[in-house]
């Protein structure tokens, strides 16, 4: 039984696949390739991460395949239901990376509390001639404790989020339509306590929120959940992290925003139109950025690739 690991998978799980008895393939093939490589050689398990689609090309075209695999959380580049309907398995690993994105979120929010990522940008090319310039202009820092931050999305990554500010003294505002309170388990030097957060409208987040954090899966109209209409009911000087979905903020929207000092500070992890980010955003001396790594972590690939080994291996023992 062949796999094709398409983006990639630790080696625990190929390890964990290949002692069960499957062939793993971890080349990468080019989406224009994918139907005539997975028909020539028989794959019947494809796993992607957010670089390759599965579209129906692909589900009506190869019927070897069993299994689509998704190595995250979110499938917007999967057609999941149209790939159930022709009775294929369609897993992902929601759990996995959690943690590790809820890190890059913290990561994010430190960094633009300080302007860690724009002193960075600045310190090797001017630091030894403006030290004391430097100085001046990025000692106008804030803390993170006693500000509130609103985490819209109060799943998995929204909860192990807020895990961490809590850590660090924030407050909490939670919005998220399927849930009216979660209680989070926190393990402190040993010791466990339980905080239980009420969420909340999104009304109230937007205007109460110093911090804002995205963890939402792209809506399926397509539409920015953050446009202009969000941004006017924010705080002045807002801050806001997205490590979630590109479009889940409106880019242009988030620009203006930026430009007007509605937004003092904000952090992307994820783009409109990757590889390819607007060079408006990259070229911002506002915005903090990272090239969707938010699941990156060593431990984080190691789970990923356990859990669909798990899976896959699960599946044909029935």
């Amino acid at each position: 039984m062949k796999i094709l690991a398409n983006d990639g998978i630790s080696k625990s799980g190929i390890d964990q696949l290949e002692n069960a008895g499957f062939n793993v393939e971890t080349k990468h093939v080019n989406q224009s390739d994918l139907v005539n490589h997975i028909n020539e050689n028989k794959i019947e398990v494809i796993l992607v991460r957010s670089a390759t689609e599965i579209r129906n090309d692909i589900i009506d075209h190869c019927p070897s395949i069993k299994i689509i695999g998704r190595g995250g959380v979110g499938m917007d580049n999967i057609n999941v239901e149209y790939a159930k309907e022709k009775g294929l398995l369609v897993i992902n690993t929601p759990a996995a990376s959690s943690q590790s994105v809820a890190e890059l979120v913290m990561a994010h929010l430190f960094s633009i509390s300080r302007s860690v990522f724009e002193s960075n940008r600045n310190m090797p090319e001017n630091g030894e001639n403006d030290f004391k310039v430097l100085k001046k202009k990025y000692a106008k820092g804030i803390e993170l404790r006693g500000k509130t931050l609103g985490i819209i999305g109060f799943g998995r990554i929204g909860q192990n989020t807020a895990k961490y500010a809590l850590g660090a003294g924030m407050n909490i505002l939670a919005y998220d339509p399927f849930m009216e309170k979660a209680s989070i388990e926190m393990d402190i030097a040993g010791q466990k306590m339980e905080v239980t957060i009420d969420t909340t409208s999104m009304e109230e987040l937007l205007s109460n929120s110093d911090f804002i954090s995205l963890h939402v899966p792209m809506p399926k109209d397509g539409n920015a959940i953050i446009g202009n209409n969000e941004f006017e009911k924010m705080k002045d000087g807002v801050r806001i992290v997205n490590a979630a979905r590109g479009g889940v903020i409106d880019e242009k929207a988030l620009i203006n925003a930026l430009h007007s000092n509605k937004v003092s500070f904000a952090a992307l992890d994820v783009f409109v139109g990757e590889p390819k980010p607007s060079k408006e955003l990259l070229n911002n001396e506002k915005i903090s950025l990272t090239p969707h790594i938010g699941a990156a972590t060593l431990e984080a690939q190691d789970r990923i690739g356990e859990e669909l080994a798990e899976k896959i291996i699960n599946f044909y023992k029935k």
